[in-house]
């Protein structure tokens, strides 16, 4: 294990904060903040730009918190069987710790998904709506995690390593280099990927997109993004060579470059009526001065409306 000189990150971790008889983590506190704040800056306003109601925003959110926790801990439990083997029981336990970013992602779009379906709403619609404000949540979350120093990684000399403190001051997870020896903060380097990510996604939606485009991207980015990261975490592998999350995002990273760059239109059809996402040709006819003039009339009417959606014309632009 190499010492680190002058490790840029070098201080006494939070791990909780106690508020009377309270005990709150900044971890639980950062995810919590992350899921409110994303939700209601990007994604109440991006839906109500697709004709999606708050009624039924907000019951897709508070479907996502449940299907979030209950994901989160069903995919942290999968990959780490051992940890339960004596006594199942304890994979009940959510509070004492134990949850997946990627299970807690897909738990929470599932569980939202059926109110999609019971709505018509399309799937690609909402999710568009959605990944900006998921990528500033996983921003927040993440400084909860660097305030307590969890997911801690592997022994590093390199300069953003984080400087292991001394025996007796808590951190969040085991810091294994030892006290005055630096490690990894995977956490860290997805904070700055997320940094990145979000206002790449705010500028891509500023042009007319086929439904699921910005889903695409947020998968192929963030997907490479895990993929790398977890090199440098300490995780099971299960004599793989990779961790579940590694397996998980280079799946849905590969599917979604694919689709991005040799179908480029919406994945699949859903919803039904004025909501819903139909597969077409490649959307060429997106580029062409006639379908800007239109969506910049379409938008112009939007800002005039407030955060209320325009009436949807009966003629709309189509590609080609």
């Amino acid at each position: 294990m190499t010492p680190v000189i002058a490790a840029l990150l070098d201080y006494d971790p939070i791990v909780t904060i106690d508020l009377g008889p309270l005990s709150v983590s900044p971890h639980g506190l950062g995810i919590a903040l992350g899921y409110v704040l994303g939700a209601w800056l990007f994604m109440v306003p991006a839906a109500a730009r697709r004709g999606i109601t708050e009624d039924q925003v907000y019951s897709m959110l508070a479907r996502g918190v449940i299907g979030a926790i209950v994901g989160a801990r069903i995919a942290y439990v999968i990959n780490h069987p051992g940890d339960y083997s004596d006594n199942p029981l304890e994979a009940l336990k959510v509070w004492e710790g134990g949850i997946s970013l990627l299970g807690g992602i897909t738990g929470a779009v599932l569980a939202a998904a059926t109110r999609m379906r019971s709505d018509g709403i399309s799937f690609w619609k909402v999710m568009d709506a959605v990944v900006p404000g998921l990528a500033f949540g996983i921003i927040i979350g993440r400084m909860g995690d660097l305030v307590i120093a969890d997911h801690l990684g592997k022994a590093t000399d390199f300069f953003l390593g984080y400087e292991c403190p001394p025996l007796g001051v808590e951190t969040g997870s085991e810091c294994i280099a030892g006290p005055g020896n630096a490690v990894h903060q995977p956490a860290l380097y997805d904070l700055i990927s997320a940094s990145l990510l979000l206002p790449v996604l705010l500028w891509l939606r500023r042009r007319p997109r086929y439904d699921g485009f910005l889903t695409l991207v947020f998968a192929a980015w963030y997907g490479a993004g895990r993929f790398i990261e977890d090199f440098f975490r300490i995780d099971e592998t299960h004599g793989t060579g990779l961790t579940g999350s590694q397996w998980t995002a280079v799946v849905v990273m590969v599917v979604a470059v694919y689709w991005l760059l040799a179908k480029r239109r919406t994945p699949w059809r859903s919803g039904r009526g004025e909501l819903a996402s139909v597969p077409g040709d490649p959307p060429v006819g997106y580029d062409t001065p006639e379908y800007r003039a239109a969506f910049d009339e379409w938008a112009a009417a939007v800002e005039s409306h407030g955060d209320q959606p325009p009436e949807r014309r009966s003629e709309e632009p189509t590609a080609g």
